[in-house]
Parts: structure tokens; C-alpha cells; sequence
């Protein structure tokens, strides 16, 4: 067989060849703009033309501090094309993190949308390698910034060359992107991905038993571009030449639905918090989403009632998708086999409430205290992955050796198993509740408070317990029209027939708001301080 290196810039090429004429929807901060793969091709090779211009070599690290847009997708292209490494930071990260990760990862050029200057501004002082800023505007004229040099991006479009040849000297396992873990314990960590591994992550999410992503589709990533490469859907998507619509910065809820009816979306992806949002919009407003054939739902479990809403009130099907930073992320997606229709409307639903089953090219152990459990949907271990596009190692960090061993990714999460290779996900190995010798898990705790239609949002933690080593605590945010009094009870009682009585949490505070990740994941660390302050207890 020919050896013909799977890269980055080869996926682009495709689309600019055989999907010319297929959009790329982009709302920016000023506009909604309209670009089709052909233009998005002309943009990108100008761009790759102007890192070359700016002093960008293999290898360098280019990074991008964007929302989702137009713009930010170029990039994507454009530095793997010229055999450099995008760099995608998450902007929402505490201002020390931002500056540990772009020293870090030595960045040389950074990308960055007209909102977030300011922030880059305040921490100037500290980069250590940046030595060009590209702010990424509507404007005609550049904004005033003391950032130094600065450029126009779409200035710097104007001079580059349309013609300019994605670089061929490029081995397919080459780095291509790097992306930072989120930090909810000590500094982000580094994970580089190989053009190999995009292009097989992308190849992943074209299978009809994943996300089937393909040309006829109009696909919305709101997962964002620095979160895992948008779960590396605009990759695939520019590859198979969907249509994309991209929401840009600080999207609403109201946004999303108005796209999905506009636009006829089929496929959207992002995280549980994202869809519970949605689904209030969706309640209160009177949105067409036909359209849609998948909602894709990762990052952390979604609440069985969340499931149940979109698919049985909307028709909207809702797929569970799991991964991590380190897998790129798709590991794997929760699809009923076809035997499985046969299952009652409620199997069926517990069923895809459920992680599922891997995606072809990976394989999975899951190991307990006593070795690999067994496929009872009993027995719980830690889920161990490896493949083709999982990392083995992170970037400079001496926490490789404890993630990554014997040729294993040791993801921390804490699954069981049924006989179809099903995987259920238990908790975080650190969120496991550990009360009088037994677990309870606070992910089932979450998801049955979640399913009561008083609950918004639920997240269980652990508080110190003289006697019984750990109990439960529920945190709630009810929604709207309903009133905390004897809502413990009601909660309680609600949940008393589904767990058993030591699962049962000792109390249920009420908040207006859950403390969250970056990315939208519940912040348990947070919650626990703030649990403890409650109680009186010491950190």
C-alpha cells in the first residue's frame, strides 16, 4: 500500500477541491458573516503566507484566544498547514493559568478576539515568548491596544498570498494542535495531538455509529474552539464539507434556538449546561428544531430528565458522547444496538442515559482493587483507554507517569460495565463518596435530584462525617416559580424509593448559582469550600 501522510492541511484541501460552494455561517462580535469553503481555503492560504511572513517555523506554537468564528477556524488550518502548532487557550481561565500555559507552551504569535485585549494587556509583562499579537476584529481601523507589535487580521489577509502550498515536508505524527486540561487541581496540563491523530479522530466522528457527521449536514459546534479543538468537530466538518454554523462570542440560549429554526441545524454538540439552558429557552419561547437529527452531550453525565425532555417533548435525539483532553476527545457514544429497539420506551431511555460503547480504534480495561471487574454493571474500576488518537504523555509535566502507564491512559473516571460494553459513568475517583465502608455515587445522586421538575441544577459532594467517614450533600438551584419552602423534604422524598437509605444525602442547600468549570462542568472543589464555610468546617 502507498505511504501518503494523514495530515491537517490535506483535510482543507479536500473541502476547497470537491465543497467550494458549502458555507461556513460566522457570527462575530459585529456581523454575521457568510464564507464559503472555496473563500475559507483563499483566507487560510493567506494566512499561512503571513505566519510565514511574521517569522513562524515548524514547530512553533501559534496561539488562539477565540470565540467561534470564522476567523479562528482559519487559523485551525493555517498553522498546522505551514507545519507549526495551534495552540487553542481557553479564555475563561484564571488570569495565571492563561499566563503559565502561553509560557509553557512558548508561544510565538498569539490570536486574539477584539473583547479579550484587555485581558491580554493586563499580562503582557509576563509572556515570555509571544513576539507578534493578531487581533481578530470587524473594524475597519485597528483598536487602540499597549500591546506591541499589533496587527490587523484581516490587514495582515489583505497582503498574503491566495496561492500559498500547504507545507509538504511534514511527517503525520508531527504535532498539529496542543490543548491544556481545564485545572481543576494544580496547573493545566499539556497534551500535544499529532496530525494522525486529528485525522483519525476525524474519520472517527464520519462513522454512522458515532456522530455521522457527512456533507449533508449543518453541523453548530457550541462546545467551544478552545475546549479540545470543539471536540475537533470543525476539523471533520470542513473535511466531509458540512455546512457550519459557528455562534460566536458570548452566545445566548435565545441565540442557539434562533440558529438551529434560521439555519435548520442537524447536529450540535456542547455541554449538559448548555442544553438545560437551551431547554428553558426552548420552554419558553416557540422554536422550530425539526431540523435537528443529534444533540451531542459530553463533558460531564446528563441528567436522565434532560434526555427524557429533548427526545420525548421535542423529538430532538440526544446522544451521550465521553472523552477527555487527553483522548481528543471522542472515546465513546452512546448508540442503542439495533436489537436494542425492541427494548420498552424507558430501557431504552436508561439506555442512552448511559455513556456507551467505544469507538472503533480504541480499546478500554477497567480496573478495580482486585484487577479488571467484570461486565455485570456492578462491579466498578477506573476506565483505562488507549488508541489511536489517545495521548501517551503530557507536555513537560512529570504527571505523565502516574496518568500514563504500560501503555494505558488512566482517565480518573470510575465506570461500570454491562454485558454489552456498555459504560456507565460512576463518578471522578475523587468524587467518589466513601461512607461507612460502602460508595455512593454522587453522579446518580445528581442526575435522579436533576430528573424532579422543581431542579435547574444539582451537584452532591462529600462532607467529613465523624462516624461514618463521608456523607452526601445535596446543592440545588431550583427553577423558576418554585420556592425552597419544603423543598428538602419534597427532594427527599422524592428520592427515597430510588436509592437506598444510607445514599440518601444528610441535607439540601439551596444556591442561586453553581459554581462551574471553564467549561461548563460543575466546580466541586469550589462547592466543597463553600459547603464547608456553611457548616463551619474546616478546609
Amino acid at each position: 500500500m502507498m505511504h501518503v501522510p494523514l495530515t491537517v492541511g490535506s483535510m482543507l484541501e479536500h473541502a476547497e477541491k470537491f465543497f467550494a460552494k458549502k458555507q461556513v455561517i460566522s457570527q462575530t462580535h459585529d456581523k454575521l458573516h457568510h464564507f464559503n469553503y472555496g473563500e475559507i481555503g483563499q483566507r487560510t492560504r493567506r494566512l499561512m503566507s503571513v505566519l510565514d511572513e511574521l517569522g513562524a517555523k515548524k514547530g512553533d506554537r501559534i496561539g488562539t484566544l477565540a470565540w467561534n468564528h470564522h476567523r479562528h477556524l482559519e487559523v485551525y488550518f493555517a498553522a498546522p498547514g505551514i507545519g507549526a502548532v495551534l495552540h487553542t487557550i481557553n479564555i475563561r481561565l484564571a488570569p495565571e493559568h492563561i499566563i503559565y500555559i502561553i509560557n509553557h507552551a512558548e508561544d510565538k504569535i498569539l490570536f486574539i478576539d477584539e473583547d479579550i485585549l484587555p485581558l491580554i494587556e493586563k499580562i503582557q509583562g509576563h509572556l515570555k515568548t509571544v513576539e507578534a499579537f493578531v487581533v481578530m476584529t470587524d473594524k475597519d481601523e485597528k483598536p487602540k491596544s499597549s500591546l506591541k507589535p499589533l496587527y490587523s487580521y484581516e490587514e495582515l489577509l489583505h497582503t498574503g498570498d491566495p496561492s500559498y502550498s500547504f507545507n509538504t515536508d511534514i511527517d503525520e505524527n508531527d504535532p498539529a494542535g496542543m490543548c491544556y486540561t481545564s485545572a481543576t487541581t494544580g496547573k493545566p496540563k499539556s497534551v500535544i495531538y499529532s496530525h494522525r491523530g486529528i485525522v483519525l479522530h476525524s474519520y472517527a466522528l464520519g462513522l454512522a455509529d458515532s456522530a455521522a457527521i457527512s456533507e449533508s449536514d449543518v453541523a453548530m459546534p457550541v462546545v467551544p474552539q478552545f475546549h479540545v479543538n470543539a471536540w475537533g468537530i470543525p476539523f471533520a466538518c470542513t473535511w466531509f464539507g458540512s455546512t457550519m454554523v459557528m455562534p460566536g462570542p458570548r452566545f445566548t440560549p435565545k441565540r442557539l434556538a434562533e440558529f438551529i429554526e434560521r439555519f435548520n441545524v442537524t447536529i450540535t454538540a456542547g455541554v449538559p449546561t448548555i442544553w438545560l439552558g437551551l431547554l428553558r429557552e426552548l420552554e419558553q419561547g416557540n422554536y422550530n428544531t425539526s431540523s435537528l437529527r443529534a444533540v451531542l452531550c459530553g463533558g460531564s453525565a446528563a441528567p436522565l430528565g434532560l434526555i427524557k425532555a429533548f427526545e420525548q417533548k421535542y423529538n430532538i435525539p440526544f446522544y451521550h458522547a465521553y472523552g477527555a483532553t487527553e483522548t481528543t476527545p471522542l472515546a465513546t457514544v452512546s448508540r442503542l444496538k439495533s436489537y436494542q429497539q425492541e427494548l420498552t420506551e424507558d430501557e431504552k431511555l436508561e439506555e442512552r442515559s448511559r455513556q456507551g460503547i467505544l469507538v472503533p480504534g480504541l480499546e478500554m480495561k477497567i480496573i478495580g482493587s482486585d484487577g479488571e471487574v467484570a461486565w455485570n454493571d456492578e462491579e466498578m474500576g477506573e476506565l483505562l483507554l488507549r488508541g489511536h488518537w489517545i495521548a501517551d504523555e503530557y507536555y513537560k509535566d512529570d504527571r505523565s507517569e502516574n496518568a500514563f502507564v504500560d501503555g494505558w491512559f488512566h482517565t480518573g473516571d470510575v465506570v461500570t460495565v454491562d454485558e454489552e460494553g456498555t459504560i456507565k459513568i460512576v463518578d471522578r475517583t475523587n468524587d467518589l463518596i466513601k461512607s461507612g465502608g460502602e460508595w455512593i455515587s454522587s453522579v446518580d445522586l445528581e442526575n435522579a435530584i436533576m430528573a424532579h421538575e422543581a431542579v435547574f441544577e444539582a451537584s452532591v459532594i462529600a462532607i467529613p462525617d465523624a462516624e461514618w467517614q463521608e456523607r452526601p450533600v445535596a446543592c440545588v438551584v431550583l427553577n423558576e416559580g418554585f420556592s425552597e419552602n419544603d423543598m428538602k423534604d419534597k427532594i427527599l422524598e422524592f428520592l427515597r424509593p430510588q436509592f437506598a437509605k444510607f445514599w440518601l444525602p444528610d441535607d439540601v442547600l439551596f444556591f442561586d448559582e453553581i459554581p462551574k468549570t471553564s467549561v461548563g462542568k460543575f466546580l466541586k472543589r469550589q462547592l466543597r469550600e463553600d459547603v464547608k464555610a456553611h457548616y463551619n468546617l474546616q478546609s
